[in-house]
Formats: C-alpha cells, sequence, structure tokens
C-alpha cells in the first residue's frame, strides 16, 4: 500500500511539472514569434502570415545592363554640307545639301551603373521616385555617297557627295518616377521620367566633282569639312518597367527593360535590360 501511495503521489508530481513545462514552453515560443520582424511575403511568412513586403524607405544598388542603339542619320551631315557650299552655285542650282544622304543605323552597347530612390507606400501601391545612371558604349556610325549630274549655268556639274557621321554616347542619367504594385516578395513597377546623356559626335563632309563648260570636264578643287563635339549634352526621356524581388530583410534583385530618346544631331533610341541588386533601408 506504500509503494502503491507513493507511485501515485509521484506520477502526480511529474504530471504537475510537465504541465508547467508544457506551459513555459508555450510562452516562450509566443514570445520568440513576438520578436520576429515581420517580413511579409520574404522568409518569415509562417510567423507574419500573408501580406507584402515593406518597401518603404531609401534604397540604392548597382546595375549592369545591355541593349542595342537605333539612331536615325538622315540628314545628319546637311548643315555641314551647306557650310561648305555656301553661296555657291553648285548649292544654289543642285541643293547638294539636301541629298537623301544616310539612313538608319543599328549597333549592341553594355554598360555598369547605380541606381538610389526613395518609395512610399499605402497597402499593395509604391510609388517612388529614382535616380539612375549608367557608364558605358552606346551608340554607332554610319557613311553614305551620292553622285549626281545636273547642268547648270556654268556648264554640266557631276558633283560626288561623301558623308560619315558616328555618336558614341558614354553616360546616361535618368530621373524618374515610378509606380509599382506589391505582390508578397515580388513589386512589378512601371516608370517614365526624363533622361541625360554625354556623347561624342562626329559629323563629316567630303565634295569633289567635275564641270564641263564645252571643253571637257575639268576637275574641282575637293571641299571638305569636319565637326567634333565632345562631351556633348543630350536630352530626352525615359520609360520601361520591371521588377524587384525581396530576398532578404532589405536586399532585392532587379530586372528591368529601359526604353531612352535622345533628341540632337543624330535622333537615338536605345533599349537596355538590365539586372540588379539594391538594398532598402
Amino acid at each position: 500500500m506504500i509503494g502503491a501511495e507513493a507511485n501515485r503521489a509521484w506520477e502526480r508530481n511529474m504530471r504537475r511539472i510537465l504541465v508547467a513545462a508544457a506551459l513555459m514552453v508555450g510562452a516562450a515560443q509566443a514570445s520568440f514569434a513576438a520578436d520576429l520582424p515581420v517580413l511579409r511575403g520574404g522568409f518569415v511568412d509562417d510567423y507574419a502570415g500573408p501580406g507584402v513586403v515593406d518597401w518603404q524607405g531609401v534604397y540604392v544598388g548597382g546595375h549592369a545592363g545591355w541593349g542595342r542603339s537605333d539612331m536615325n542619320f538622315t540628314g545628319t551631315t546637311r548643315p555641314v554640307i551647306a557650310s561648305l557650299l555656301a553661296y555657291t552655285e553648285v548649292e544654289n542650282e543642285m541643293a547638294v545639301s539636301q541629298w537623301p544622304l544616310m539612313g538608319k543605323e543599328s549597333a549592341r552597347g553594355n554598360g555598369y551603373g547605380a541606381f538610389i530612390g526613395y518609395n512610399a507606400q499605402w497597402d499593395d501601391v509604391v510609388i517612388g521616385v529614382e535616380a539612375n545612371y549608367m557608364h558605358g558604349k552606346f551608340g554607332g556610325a554610319s557613311a553614305d555617297s551620292m553622285s549626281r549630274r545636273f547642268a547648270t549655268t556654268s556648264g554640266t556639274h557631276n558633283i560626288t557627295a561623301t558623308t560619315t557621321a558616328a555618336i558614341e554616347i558614354n553616360d546616361i542619367g535618368t530621373l524618374r518616377a515610378r509606380a509599382g504594385y506589391a505582390m508578397g516578395a515580388f513589386l512589378p513597377y512601371v516608370f517614365g521620367g526624363v533622361a541625360f546623356g554625354q556623347a561624342d559626335i562626329v559629323r563629316a563632309a567630303l565634295i569633289t566633282g567635275t564641270l564641263d563648260s564645252g571643253g571637257g570636264p575639268v576637275p574641282l578643287q575637293p571641299l571638305s569639312k569636319v565637326e567634333i563635339n565632345k562631351a556633348h549634352l543630350l536630352y530626352g526621356y525615359t520609360a520601361g518597367l520591371g521588377v524587384d524581388v525581396n530576398l532578404y530583410a532589405g536586399l532585392f534583385l532587379r530586372a528591368e527593360w529601359e526604353y531612352i530618346r535622345f533628341t540632337s544631331a543624330i535622333d537615338t533610341n536605345i533599349n537596355t535590360v538590365r539586372a540588379g541588386l539594391g538594398y532598402k533601408f
């Protein structure tokens, strides 16, 4: 009887200890879960429940891009030819500067850069501003030649115009406004804004030919001119879309497509795809 009573007492004490331990473990788990960061849509969904990442705040990052430059060289050398042939019979009667020389060209390019911005967030909607910079090599070149024969007051002219032009864009900066919609760890967005660029532009023309005044063709003195604009400032606009993907805490990946148009002596469109890594503070 004494042994049985002792066993029952021991069992009652063990049950009390187990219940107390279970209560302590439950309290510790609740405290631990409450102290976890609320990263909705990230790696702590089991504790935070479904939702979206907190995108609000300042962020910075770096990126690399690859793309294509589409340039329209049509009419690019008209001012050069017009200045070469100013007040001449050839220009007055043959309008050499208006000849349809050169056309559209495309070339590949690449670059790398950085970005900094700020997001404001209302539930799932994210609105922000961003400054973006890329250093690289975009642009291309074109060359053309055309010959025509005209009867003028002085005789028969046989004129050949040879032209070349090139643009190399080394630095591109954009100031964007963007709007996104948070979907778990993903933030797809669209953006638009103004674009600035720095480019080296070269335009050249060579005019050669002959004049036949009745005694046979006589070579004319060749005329040539080269215009070089170093570090020329470009203006334009930008638009595109992308997605930021939260990895952990403030760290995120970025994939983006951007369209930039510069209107200058050589109209240039640049399409790039970019990959980047950023951090939101």
